[in-house]
């Protein structure tokens, strides 16, 4: 029996991915979490075969979440079930440890198979997006990318420095950097462009 963890903020989607997986003979749904705080404490107090979660959640992301156990070396296989069709996003999933990538359009019969699949050990990548993810590379780093995070979502240079225990100028310098390799203007165009490449 292959025991599943689903993390997944929206209440609706959460419950109708349960019950599917549920009507499967061999996947057991035993535990829940609606962000990924939650979620990386029942993986701890759970120890589930695999993750299913999505990315955009509020607390830690499911990428987030990813390099989590991946730092960790926890011994559970990690999928991740999204909305977002960008080849960035799956780039980071995939350095992450990410074993499988899936759309929420997909079929629902395909995600059962992507379980057992992961499960024997394989990988479940959507194809379209596996060949668009290697065309165009993520060209900020992991700082400039939290700082234009931070930046795009309206908070001040100044907050933003305290948060991550950088110093003013240094936030300043970071910006610049994502906003020089975007080839924009500013950062708000920098913010728009990444999340629409999925880097951010």
């Amino acid at each position: 029996m292959m025991r599943v963890l689903l993390a997944e903020d929206q209440s609706l989607v959460l419950g109708a991915l349960a019950a599917l997986l549920n009507m499967e003979s061999d996947i057991e749904v035993v535990g829940r979490a609606g962000d990924g705080e939650a979620a990386w404490r029942e993986l701890q107090r759970l120890k589930p075969d695999v993750l299913v979660t999505d990315i955009e959640m509020p607390g830690l992301t499911g990428l987030e979440l990813a390099q989590r156990v991946q730092r960790h070396a926890l011994p559970v296989k990690v999928v991740i079930v999204t909305t977002f069709a960008r080849a960035g996003f799956l780039r980071r999933a995939l350095d992450a440890g990410v074993a499988g990538y899936l759309l929420k359009d997909a079929p629902a019969e395909k995600l059962a198979e992507a379980l057992r699949s992961v499960q024997r050990g394989g990988r479940a990548i959507d194809p379209q997006l596996a060949i668009e993810a290697w065309s165009e590379a993520d060209p900020l780093s992991d700082r400039e990318r939290q700082v234009l995070r931070l930046a795009g979502e309206g908070v001040a240079a100044s907050e933003i420095a305290q948060r991550l225990n950088l110093t003013h100028g240094t936030v300043r310098n970071y910006l610049s950097e994502a906003i020089g390799k975007l080839g924009v203007s500013n950062r708000i165009e920098a913010y728009r462009l990444a999340r629409q490449k999925g880097w951010l």
